[in-house]
């Protein structure tokens, strides 16, 4: 839903040189068609097994995206008791196909929960189980619960989004959750009827889930011997995106297709309802982050292309060493295609002379703001735009205010529609919740 048309980008029908003259930068997009075409494929590929998709909140939180999502038949994953409210302030529909995830939830979280009778609440630990207990009591509802076990699955993966092995701090191994089951099950207020498990995230590889469904397979088969029902099965998400150039929809087919193999061929005949948990692979290629350059710099043999977006906008270049495509928004008219031209589309002269190598920084007090190192690029000057590439997940969600800087405003596209659906912060956001001490206070303190 990304290209070049007439040498210019555009989501879908909308040129983003335009969205970026009437919202700013940096400035969030998405594309409507793009989420709803990736949604539908992640389903169809999971139409021969009883399923349910609750996309993970925490990849993008929008309010408009859930109610759009939730409209497609979407439930949700939580993880905290803020992403309960966005659901049941957009889509509160949706409240019966909600999952809530996490190793700390507060009583409060899940008192919200219960309250909201959401579909199951996955349990991290002997204290939780207590704790959930105890709060389903107290408000005399019926708590549907799943442990969340740790398979001791390896996945290739970053180490920070690892999370299914035994020294991480998710979920309780598989040999004590036997016993938690048993526990469980006989309080008067627990209704067991699951397991859980999420091994990562950014997994491109269909083996690792493999491994985890055969593990639930054992343990389910295992749980109904000693009479516990267990009627859902959540295997988490973690299905990775190629950040390194886009994917047309021929090839998110078949990794999709040998993803849902990988997780339903050990569960023939065991009639259990999958609990799935996408978020990257859904809203991860239906967005960018457009940036205006505010700087081109020299520095002995280096240049800088200074941009208006940095690692408060985008952190995960930052955090994880994340590699995002960067591509300009317009590219110069005529002859080849061209490095840093790697949508459909455009062309460029492939004199040699119109190329710059630019490490790609934003304005952040940090040297770790960092985009791209020596991404060969068109000649850019002050003004030009870039359009940095697979950001609808974890782009928004991560941001921050660091160096008391408002946050990006967001776009949704469709067709040649496009709505603003967050405005850009103002400082009087940033500072609305503080308080500022008198004189008198600070003398009264000295």
């Amino acid at each position: 839903m990304f290209e070049y048309r007439e040498n210019v980008l555009c989501c879908e029908q909308v040129p983003l040189a335009n969205l970026a003259a009437k919202f700013g930068t940096p400035l969030y997009v998405y594309s409507a068609s793009a989420i709803r075409e990736r949604y539908a494929a992640f389903d169809q590929a999971f139409d021969g097994a009883p399923h349910s998709i609750c996309y993970s909140v925490k990849a993008n939180s929008n309010l408009s995206i859930l109610k759009l999502l939730a409209v497609l038949g979407s439930g949700f994953d939580v993880v905290s008791g803020g992403e309960l409210q966005r659901i049941l302030r957009s889509a509160p529909q949706g409240a019966p196909q909600i999952v809530f995830s996490g190793v700390g939830k507060t009583a409060a979280e899940i008192d919200a929960a219960l309250r909201a009778d959401i579909l199951l609440l996955n349990v991290e630990s002997e204290s939780e189980l207590a704790l959930v207990a105890r709060r389903a009591a107290r408000l005399r509802k019926k708590a549907r619960v799943a442990l969340r076990i740790n398979p001791d699955v390896s996945a290739v993966t970053h180490p920070y989004i690892s999370t299914g092995q035994f020294q991480h701090k998710f979920g309780v191994p598989v040999s004590e959750a036997r016993g938690l089951y048993r526990q469980a099950a006989r309080e008067k207020w627990l209704e067991v009827v699951g397991i859980s498990a999420h091994i990562g995230s950014q997994i491109m590889e269909a083996a690792p889930f493999r491994a985890l469904s055969r593990c639930l397979v054992e343990l389910t088969r295992e749980l109904r011997g000693n009479g516990i029902r267990i009627r859902y099965l959540d295997v988490g998400g973690g299905l990775g995106i190629p950040y390194d150039g886009p994917e047309s929809h021929a090839p998110l087919v078949r990794r999709l297709g040998a993803y849902a193999r990988a997780i339903i061929e050990p569960l023939r005949k065991l009639d259990v309802h999958l609990l799935l948990e996408p978020g990257r692979i859904i809203l991860g290629p239906a967005g960018v982050l457009l940036a205006g350059v505010t700087c081109v710099k020299g520095q002995r043999r280096k240049q800088f292309l200074v941009i208006d977006a940095g690692m408060n906008d985008l952190i995960r270049p930052a955090l994880y060493g994340a590699h995002h495509e960067i591509v300009p928004v317009t590219c110069p008219e005529s002859g080849a295609a061209a490095p840093g031209c790697a949508l459909p589309g455009p062309t460029i002269t492939s004199r040699k002379d119109r190329f710059v190598k630019y490490d790609i920084v934003g304005p952040i007090c940090e040297t770790g703001d960092v985009f791209a190192r020596g991404l060969k690029l068109p000649e850019l000057r002050e003004g030009a735009l870039l359009a940095i590439l697979d950001a609808g997940a974890y782009g928004m969600s991560l941001a921050s205010n660091y160096n008391s800087r408002p946050r990006a405003a967001e776009v949704l596209v469709e067709g040649d529609k496009a709505r603003l659906i967050r405005r850009r912060e103002e400082f009087g956001d940033l500072v609305r919740a503080e308080r500022l001490w008198s004189s008198a206070d600070c003398r009264r303190l000295f």
